[in-house]
């Protein structure tokens, strides 16, 4: 193996939710009376967490978040929980074939318990139990600040620089590349549009995967 070790990012990398959950979105704002699109709202809230992410949707509405928002959100999390969303093509398969022993970890901003009902979904649960990290949990500062990336390696007990980290947005790759970590844009989710590579590669991504299997190559 190239890397002693391996960070993932959830949502986008390992499970297809960031076009359901900014669609979800989309939809309430612009019902709220602020027209969005699913696409805007992925350039602008994707990869985000905790304060930061209440933050932008606050900037972007110009006023405080009403009660409904937090309502709606917890409502839509229950459903996605409850239902399932399926998994980024390739990514179950190449997860079960990583080696036992690479140390691996998951960073995500989502909220712990989100991630692991999912990877239950997906039946992956195990294989990362004890090594999910949220940025909302964690660390006192999510993404794009690197330090979620850097309290997982130290979990982990791998150096930084002999991580590899498999991120998809703009705020993550920003984040994993300030951890001084390998960084592999990965560009295999139904939300990566046709300028989505450039848009990873512009922020300094300068390995691009389009798809599990260039990953398994990538990391071997």
């Amino acid at each position: 193996m190239r890397f002693d070790g391996l960070i993932l990012d959830f949502d986008g990398v390992l499970l297809e939710s960031e076009y359901a959950g900014n669609a979800q979105l989309a939809d309430w704002l612009t019902r709220s009376g602020h027209p969005t699109s699913v696409q805007q709202a992925m350039d602008e809230f994707m990869g985000l967490s905790g304060l930061d992410f209440f933050g932008a949707v606050e900037r972007w509405i110009g006023r405080e978040l009403p009660g409904d928002f937090h309502d709606a959100r917890a409502e839509e999390d229950r459903r996605a929980i409850e239902e399932g969303i399926e998994a980024v093509e390739g990514a179950v398969t190449f997860v079960r074939g990583l080696p036992a022993s690479l140390p691996k970890a998951i960073c995500s901003s989502s909220a712990s318990y989100w991630v692991e009902s999912h990877l239950r979904n997906l039946g992956l649960d195990a294989l990362f139990a004890g090594r999910i990290f949220s940025g909302k949990e964690h660390v006192a500062r999510g993404k794009p600040a690197p330090d979620l990336y850097l309290h997982a390696a130290a979990a982990l007990r791998v150096p930084i620089d002999r991580i590899l980290i498999i991120e998809d947005s703009p705020v993550g790759v920003q984040g994993a590349l300030a951890s001084g970590a390998t960084v592999l844009g990965l560009v295999a989710g139904s939300h990566c549009g046709p300028d989505h590579e450039a848009r990873l590669r512009a922020l300094g991504v300068t390995d691009i995967a389009r798809t599990f299997e260039e990953v398994a190559a990538f990391l071997a």
